[in-house]
């Protein structure tokens, strides 16, 4: 009896097996889930069900690096990248859109790479002109956008051309769009450039890098109740916000005196399913 209690109590005592995390458990899908379209939680916190995939190659557009199969996202993703694909094939040196990462086929947390692109709303557009449409698997595995920033992103460099404002004035546009994150030198740029109506550079934000591809946002499709907005950017046309953001490029402010007795901030934890919306076990589980 003595034995039996002794092994009651190391088995209590064990620690409990580690719940595996989300962005293994979303990685490891291959498939979208069966159902209707619909994303749940927030661009950063959440999935999608019932994504659709972009075919690999369009008329106008190339998905780029096939193997990480992050080509998927809501419909209302998939049509707004062919509109503008369609749009940018009529620049000049353009015959469309090399589109990098949408989101994984149920969304979710990634293995690797991006915080957001978890409900199907977020794709990354490549900087560089596409002079081809007709790009094998393997060459882009290998092949590489530009850079279009100069001085740490303080300013665009030769790579940046008109086109590139046409192109992303028009997805700022499109009514589906929340915002588009550049890095802050396009945006100063942009700014400068633009002489007609200003409104849309609203949607336009500075961000951290974003200079290799520009990354739009779509905002929640209309009576998606579980899908979450971001706050909408403040008024204005926001170029003197990215003049600032500049600004501190050049002349970077000191830094700020550390508190010695400030507790030290903890490590983002990964999620696990638990922490997503309730409805993305059924998106992540269903067959």
């Amino acid at each position: 009896m003595r034995l039996v209690l002794v092994l009651i109590g190391l088995a209590l005592a064990a620690p409990a097996p580690a719940e595996p995390l989300a962005k293994s458990l979303f990685g490891a899908e291959s498939t979208a889930s069966p159902h209707a379209p619909s994303p749940f939680g927030s661009y950063s916190k959440g999935c999608v069900a019932g994504a659709r995939q972009l075919p690999e190659t369009g008329p106008t557009w190339q998905a780029m690096r096939l193997s990480r199969n992050r080509n998927w996202g809501h419909p209302d993703t998939i049509d707004f990248i062919k509109d503008l694909s369609a749009f940018a094939a009529r620049q000049p040196g353009w015959n469309g859109l090399y589109i990098g990462d949408i989101s994984q086929p149920r969304g979710g947390p990634m293995l690797s790479g991006h915080a957001s692109h978890q409900i199907g709303l977020d794709v990354d557009i490549w900087m560089l002109p596409t002079s081809r449409i007709n790009l094998s698997r393997n060459q882009r595995e290998s092949i590489s956008s530009i850079s279009t920033r100069r001085a740490e992103g303080a300013f665009v460099n030769g790579n940046w051309s008109r086109a590139h404002h046409e192109i992303i004035r028009e997805a700022a546009k499109d009514r589906r769009v929340a915002r588009i994150f550049v890095f802050p030198g396009a945006k100063v740029q942009m700014c400068k450039d633009e002489k007609g109506n200003r409104k849309y550079l609203r949607k336009i934000r500075p961000w951290y890098g974003h200079h290799y591809h520009f990354h739009v946002r779509l905002a929640c499709p209309h009576g998606e109740k579980g899908c979450i907005n971001q706050d909408a950017p403040p008024r204005g046309d926001g170029c003197a916000e990215a003049q600032q953001w500049v600004n501190n490029i050049l002349n970077p402010p000191p830094p700020k005196k550390a508190d010695p007795n400030a507790p030290k901030p903890k490590p983002r934890r990964e999620y696990v399913l638990a922490d997503l919306p309730s409805q993305c076990a059924s998106v992540l589980r269903s067959n």
